[in-house]
């Protein structure tokens, strides 16, 4: 044991709530995936659990392979990443699929594993951002410089990833609005593109409407989802299915729930291993466990800052901001449309939920974390001044 410990670095207390996420999550998967055995008529109980776990294990393998690279090949790389995941996105909205007649066009499948291009490129985009407000702390920004060297960028991968996941591209552009305005982009500036985002939205409904065959159903999905969450429905109005039975899980619940295994709920409610699998664990842990997966997350995110305050770079401050504030948004908002607060989105619960690329970029993330928590390398200039090609050079020697 102290030979492991001894070659983990970084701050222990995330490493310790994020095994305990990973390890809490074996029971609620198992049990949700009846589901998909005896309605679905997928695989085994067993069979979703060792794939569960196998996706978790190389999970961890991630973070202990990322947080022992130098925080400042991450700024360098990004800017190396951003054309690749572009060329990726276009590929898979070349390929994409339909599901239940809806365009779909989120999954490219390496080795006969689905791969959700979008995640990969929200994670690439959120690096990027830091590196750009942290190259540019000491400066006065240039509006039309920042449109070529930074939003050109970000609009150029949420246009392509809009068409068929329209909430990760509404996370991903808020949570940039976010971290430009901790990195201090001027105020002004975020209120113009903030403008040009919602013009932008609008402009593409309206084309989507006015030519719908071509993005079968994807504006009616954006529009029902909305149309049915608590804050537009009308009063009578009778809920979504999977809202339905989620609200049912919860309510059963109770203070200490039915006790693990014991849900009822979970041969009804779709994505009952992933999307909705909150539900699972307040119907069988009741408020209790609901509670103290949220209690967890906040710890999560106080270490991110306590990080945040201990790093002594600009660049490592942001980076932490921009790659773990998206995994506590994403965790509130499975919560929320699992309590229906929230119209649903789709969104998994990170490091609980089933699914593998979720999980993987979820890892990444915090060992990009655990990288900069450990490292004590480097000033402000040498990090930003890497060279991507140096970088590329050093990876192959």
């Amino acid at each position: 044991m102290k030979t492991i410990f001894k070659h983990i670095k970084g701050d222990k207390t995330i490493w310790a709530l994020v095994a305990i996420l990973a390890i809490f999550s074996f029971m609620p998967v198992y049990s949700a995936s009846t589901n998909l055995v005896y309605v679905v008529g997928s695989g085994s109980t067993i069979g979703h659990l060792a794939k569960h776990v196998a996706l978790l294990i190389i999970g961890f393998g991630i973070i202990y392979g990322v947080h022992k690279v130098p925080y400042r090949y991450f700024s360098g790389g990004s800017v190396i990443m951003i054309p690749i995941v572009i060329v990726l996105l276009i590929f898979t909205m070349a390929q994409g699929t339909l599901i239940g007649g809806a365009n779909a066009s989120r999954w490219i499948r390496i080795g006969g594993i689905g791969f959700q291009t979008s995640t990969l490129a929200g994670l690439v985009l959120m690096i990027y951002v830091a590196r750009y407000l942290a190259k540019n702390k000491e400066v006065e920004i240039n509006f039309k410089e920042s449109l070529w060297q930074l939003w050109l960028p970000v609009s150029l991968i949420l246009i392509l990833i809009l068409p068929a996941n329209f909430s990760t591209t509404a996370i991903i552009f808020t949570m940039v609005l976010i971290v430009v305005f901790i990195g201090g982009y001027p105020s002004k500036f975020i209120g113009v593109i903030l403008g040009v985002g919602i013009i932008v939205l609008f402009f593409f409904i309206s084309i989507v409407k006015i030519f719908p065959d071509s993005m079968p159903n994807r504006v009616q999905t954006w529009q029902s989802r909305i149309e049915n969450s608590p804050l537009f429905q009308a009063d009578g109005a009778k809920e979504p299915y999977q809202v339905e039975k989620a609200n049912i899980a919860i309510a059963t619940g109770g203070v200490l729930g039915l006790g693990p295994g014991k849900s009822i709920q979970k041969n009804f409610l779709p994505q009952s291993s992933s999307d909705f699998i909150y539900a699972i664990i307040v119907e069988e842990y009741g408020l209790v466990g609901g509670l103290g997966i949220i209690f967890i997350y906040f710890l999560l995110l106080f270490r991110f800052f306590v990080v945040v305050k201990k790093t002594n770079t600009v660049f490592g401050k942001l980076l932490v901001v921009a790659v773990g504030l998206p995994i506590i948004f994403q965790a509130s908002m499975n919560m929320a449309v699992a309590t229906n607060i929230l119209p649903v989105t789709g969104q998994t619960l990170p490091l609980i939920s089933s699914g593998g690329t979720s999980i993987w970029m979820t890892c990444f993330a915090i060992g990009i974390i655990l990288s900069v928590s450990a490292s004590k390398e480097k000033t402000e200039e040498e990090i930003l001044d890497d060279n991507p090609l140096d970088i590329l050079h050093e990876a192959i020697d």
